[in-house]
């Protein structure tokens, strides 16, 4: 999992879900878990 400080990227890939989690903001991919990121 990378920390970056944009997710957007991220969320563009397709089967991406942007999840917010204890003030945190994930990104997971069942499908393709090199897009698991965090931010915050």
């Amino acid at each position: 999992m990378k920390v970056r400080a944009s997710l957007r990227s991220l969320k563009n890939q397709a089967g991406s879900q942007v999840v917010k989690r204890k003030g945190r903001i994930y990104v997971i991919n069942k499908s393709n878990p090199r897009f698991k990121a965090r931010q915050g």
